[in-house]
């Protein structure tokens, strides 16, 4: 199975793209996040053309995760146990749209959107931290349950968990992404017994999966690594090669992030 993750940094704006990718990388499984779209309008007859089932949720024209597969998709769910809402001031808790998953050829594939967190002292960092610990529980509760399980939490993870997954740690001092609480969620999944794969197959210092369209920050190859792939041991022990697509950040119309993929043997 070939197993990529990319945000994609609103689906609309770059379908074309998207399809051209999977068909050309001969991708089984694509999880996307930030697909920017409501479900009634998310872009489903372009993907089944080109061979995949599809699965979104989308709640409003921010966030939005989905699952394109062309190995099965069942058994979807659109949160995880225990996934937290997020009130902004003077609001009601809102569900937002940042998890899916389904079953696709036998892998549980989790696309996942984490919080940014926007300041340390700002809400949504407590909001970010909770989503993490609720994710982690779950996750280590699905392994319990059954150890030898295929299980691939992927997605925009909006934490970078070195000093060399920035191009400049100083130019983040105070930062989110980079604080200690980030840091230390992060690193928890290992805790709940999973791996992460990206960093093992590729483990080079200034290895980016996001530049920021401002600055010439990617020309400059002043990036982030911010997308990763927490993997059951299963899973993890069938992966042969990682690959980040760092072609798909050039050209007219790039998404921000570049896709992240796994192949197993």
């Amino acid at each position: 199975m070939r197993l990529a993750t990319w945000n994609v940094n609103s689906l609309r704006a770059r379908l074309d793209r998207v399809v051209a990718y999977l068909a050309a990388n001969q991708i089984d499984v694509l999880a996307m996040q930030e697909t920017k779209v409501k479900d009634a309008a998310f872009p489903a007859a372009a993907l089944e053309a080109a061979g995949y089932q599809v699965a979104h949720i989308g709640l409003d024209q921010w966030n939005g995760v989905a699952l394109a597969s062309r190995v099965g998709l069942a058994d979807v769910a659109t949160t995880f146990p225990g996934q937290p809402a997020f009130a902004k001031p003077g609001n009601e808790p809102k569900l937002e749209a940042r998890a899916i998953g389904a079953t696709c050829g036998g892998v549980r594939v989790w696309s996942l959107y984490v919080p940014h967190g926007r300041a340390l002292d700002d809400p949504h960092m407590a909001y970010k931290l909770a989503f993490l610990e609720a994710l982690r529980q779950a996750a280590g509760t699905w392994l319990a349950a059954n150890p030898n399980q295929q299980l691939a939490l992927v997605g925009d993870w909006n934490v970078a968990p070195m000093d060399t997954d920035v191009w400049d740690i100083s130019a983040f001092a105070g930062a989110t992404h980079v604080s200690p609480p980030e840091r230390a969620a992060f690193a928890a999944f290992a805790q709940a017994g999973l791996v992460e794969v990206t960093r093992e197959h590729l483990p080079e210092p200034h290895t980016y999966t996001y530049w920021d369209y401002q600055q010439l920050r990617f020309p400059r190859n002043e990036g982030m690594r911010i997308d990763f792939a927490w993997c059951s041991p299963a899973l993890a022990a069938a992966v042969a090669e990682v690959r980040i697509a760092r072609e798909e950040r050039k050209g007219q119309g790039a998404s921000d992030h570049v896709p992240v993929e796994l192949a197993t043997s």
